[in-house]
């Protein structure tokens, strides 16, 4: 028998509710070539405004990332919050899946809509993105914020057990978990205080929703961000860069943000203080 109710559907119409009610609407670009980018951007654009791109992690479309902090930012910028491929209703038919690739795509998106000069946060895997586009698009970008995003791992770090995984396939389960079970085991992974006590039903509920669309393109996009990676390789950026991070992340642990020696940064017991942090300082 069909299903009469889903929380997590519930919940997506209540986001989108949300971000409308903020100032926000929602629009599709074709980039050609069997790409298609939504993305959630200004109803009014207000020039004496600066801009902001909000990219989100892997865990989560851009509604499920940024609903707590939609008002505040809008508040101070002119806000685009897109979903990254394979994550809400962005798409493609190409074989790429780099976060090179995620990252011209969002610049295509931003161009459409008219959009010069931004400044970007990135969390976790947002954060891989957002630094490939200060890195390809140095004139796009004026100021970055990286949250929790690893960007100078190798792919030696998760045999050498930094991780709380040891293979591409393990993080993959538990990203983008397939049971209940699995879900709980996310939870203790991805949150300090996790709602382990969720019933089993809306666990499954949040799969059926959230986790079986494009598994096997989400674990591409996991595959191609950890193969072959040296931190050697990791291209220089010059725009003003701020590094914050979950002082208990264990996804991405603190160490790998003890490697971006170049830029300021600063550690929290939680990121959602990071983020509060964020939002009273000059972005």
């Amino acid at each position: 028998m069909a299903k009469c109710f889903s929380f997590a559907e519930t919940r997506n119409r209540c986001f989108r509710f949300s971000f409308s009610r903020a100032g926000l609407k929602s629009a599709t670009t074709d980039l050609g070539d069997g790409t298609v980018m939504h993305c959630w951007v200004p109803k009014t654009y207000k020039p004496s405004k600066p801009n902001l791109l909000l990219l989100h992690g892997v865990g989560a479309n851009a509604m499920w990332q940024w609903n707590e902090f939609i008002s505040p930012f809008i508040a101070r910028f002119n806000v685009y919050v897109p979903d990254l491929l394979f994550f809400g209703d962005s798409y493609t038919t190409r074989p790429e899946r780099t976060e090179q690739f995620q990252a011209q795509c969002v610049a295509g998106v931003l161009k459409a809509h008219g959009v010069r000069k931004t400044n970007v946060v990135g969390i976790s895997y947002g954060g891989f993105v957002a630094y490939s586009l200060a890195a390809q698009f140095p004139e796009m970008v004026e100021k970055l914020v990286l949250c929790c995003a690893g960007v100078c791992m190798e792919d030696k770090d998760m045999e050498d057990g930094m991780f709380p995984v040891k293979s591409v396939d393990e993080a993959v389960s538990f990203l983008f978990p397939q049971t209940p079970e699995k879900v709980k085991e996310m939870l203790k992974v991805v949150f300090y205080k996790p709602a382990v006590n969720m019933p089993s039903c809306f666990m499954q509920d949040f799969i059926d929703v959230m986790c079986t669309e494009y598994l096997q393109e989400r674990t591409e996009l996991v595959d191609a961000l950890h193969k072959d990676r040296k931190m050697s390789n990791l291209p220089k950026i010059n725009q003003p860069t701020l590094i914050i991070w979950g002082e208990y992340d264990k996804v991405f642990p603190l160490a790998l943000g003890h490697r971006l020696k170049r830029f300021p940064f600063y550690a929290f017991p939680l990121l959602r203080f990071a983020l509060v942090f964020l939002l009273s300082s000059e972005a």
